[in-house]
């Protein structure tokens, strides 16, 4: 698949040899390729390919080393994001840039909220325009809630209503989906049918294949800062797609099942009639050795559920017991002491799992630190020892240890982030959507490494907003709906279609293991 430019002109964005170096780090170099105006234009590659630099070349953030961007074939200068606004270029980033602090409206209308003679934003017909706007986009949310106590999902869905409020020419969806599951995701599906509909070009940023398919007429592949090929979406199945992406043959995305049915230890964690958040009653057990799945659409008690058992969700009523024996997790300072074993990799971690500032190094020991202290100063040469296995477990760039972790791309954030419970000696794992907004060559590698803990008597817990996670690795999947369990899927019965059958209403059914 080659790229085919058969009209510069009709290009509504066209990329020229675009490079871009951060100091003696490469992250694009001399990418070309271009996007037809009316299209769902995807963008794919590995986390490192690129594609973040690209989004922040045409959002205006950044300016290019070397080659130009057009526009609508005029070559254009991005100085900054009010420029790339004034051509008609919005986006919805994935890392979220509303202000926590602040109202939904309010951040609906920065940094663009109408104002009146005196200068005095005027806020009544501010807010029955998005509130139109949002009815329009059939989303129900208070415009009067902070941000910052909504759910990841509904943020996200924020940042996209904004973008699309200031009825952009060219729309850039930076991992769009990597929040949403379910609904939420046939949400977005209807909307950019409808800017497409519009004249609408859109620019769909994402490690989804099946939203790809779903969504986009046209791709773009990037490895490694470069331009790989672009085409027609059809024109290449989904295996050819990943070995482009990842520059090599991905045999099988899942790892196989043992070949014997593994026999699980005793239950390691369990709940008994657990009430806490939105959970309403669960009983679950989870044993030595097994993946149990926690499936359901967003917001109906994964994410309490999750947080109970770390400790940071008191229970109203019920029972939390570990190896059998009721536990009070009353903070996750209880959670991860060495009695009790349990490591969570939490939905956001930027915000929630990592330290951006601090290296990999301070981030991996820091639940743990303790351990590596003598008489009130850390040795050394024992945290740096401990690091580097811990590392070398999750395959991730050793450099990790002395570098910020928000210098690395999603995927080897994540790796430090389990690499930190792995340190820990964590024997309990609750992974929560671990793989959001990683690439598939990345995927690959966290799903042997889930079995290979599994494999040596760990335990995990782990809630995917990817049904096909749920179904190809676990053992086990409860479906929540309402926050109660409504049914336990195991063997031939744990299927998508039998996940989501639950997960919409319908009838209870449980399975024993």
């Amino acid at each position: 698949m080659t790229m085919n430019i058969a009209d510069h002109a009709a290009a509504a964005v066209r990329a020229v040899g675009l490079r871009k170096v951060f100091g003696p780090t490469v992250a694009v170099d001399d990418v070309s390729f271009e996007i037809q105006p009316g299209t769902v234009h995807a963008l794919l590659g590995e986390n490192g390919a690129g594609k973040s630099t690209v989004v922040k070349l045409l959002s205006g953030l950044i300016e290019p080393s070397g080659g130009h961007i057009e526009v609508d074939g005029q070559p254009v200068r991005l100085r900054s994001p009010r420029a790339a606004h004034a051509l008609g270029i919005q986006t919805a980033f994935q890392e979220m840039t509303l202000v926590a602090d602040l109202p939904v409206l309010d951040n609906m209308l920065m940094p663009y909220a109408p104002r009146g003679l005196l200068g005095m934003v005027r806020r009544r017909a501010a807010a029955e325009r998005v509130a139109q706007h949002l009815h329009e986009l059939d989303f129900d949310v208070d415009l009067y809630a902070e941000a910052g106590t909504l759910d990841l999902a509904v943020r996200q869905k924020i940042e996209i209503a904004r973008a699309v409020l200031r009825a952009p020419r060219i729309l850039l969806l930076d991992e769009p989906t990597s929040t949403l599951a379910g609904r939420d995701v046939d949400w977005l599906g209807s909307l950019i049918a409808r800017l497409k509909a519009q004249g609408t070009t859109v620019v769909f940023i994402s490690h989804r294949m099946r939203e790809v398919r779903a969504f986009c007429d046209r791709l773009t592949i990037l490895r490694n800062g470069r331009h790989i090929s672009t085409g027609p979406a059809g024109e290449l199945d989904d295996d050819a797609v990943i070995e482009r992406i990842v520059g090599r043959s991905v045999s099988r995305v899942f790892p196989p099942r043992p070949a014997d049915a593994p026999a699980f230890g005793p239950e390691v964690l369990g709940a008994r009639g657990l009430d806490a958040g939105k959970v309403r009653g669960v009983d679950f057990s989870l044993r030595r050795g097994e993946i149990l799945g926690v499936a359901g659409l967003q917001g109906m008690g994964q994410l309490d559920l999750f947080h109970a058992c770390f400790g940071m969700l008191p229970p109203r009523q019920g029972q939390i017991q570990v190896d059998g024996r009721t536990v009070a997790l009353g903070s996750p300072a209880d959670a991860i002491r060495p009695n009790i074993g349990i490591g969570m990799v939490p939905e956001d971690r930027k915000t929630e799992g990592l330290f951006l500032k601090l290296d990999g190094r301070a981030n991996a020991t820091l639940p743990v630190v303790q351990r590596y202290t003598r008489g009130g100063v850390i040795s050394a040469a024992a945290e740096n020892a401990a690091v580097e296995r811990a590392f070398a477990r999750v395959q991730v760039d050793r450099r990790a240890a002395w570098t910020p972790a928000g210098a690395f791309s999603g995927g080897n954030q994540q790796k430090i982030a389990i690499a930190k419970w792995l340190l820990a000696q964590s024997r309990i794992l609750l992974l929560f959507d671990p793989t959001r907004g990683i690439d598939v060559g990345t995927k690959h590698e966290l799903y042997v490494l889930m079995r290979q803990y599994v494999a040596e008597g760990g335990a995990i817990l782990f809630h995917s907003t990817e049904i096909p996670e749920i179904v190809h690795l676990c053992d086990r999947a409860l479906v929540l709906y309402g926050g109660q369990v409504r049914g336990e899927l195991a063997g031939p019965a744990l299927t998508e279609q039998g996940i989501m059958r639950i997960a919409l209403g319908g009838d209870a059914q449980r399975r024993a293991a």
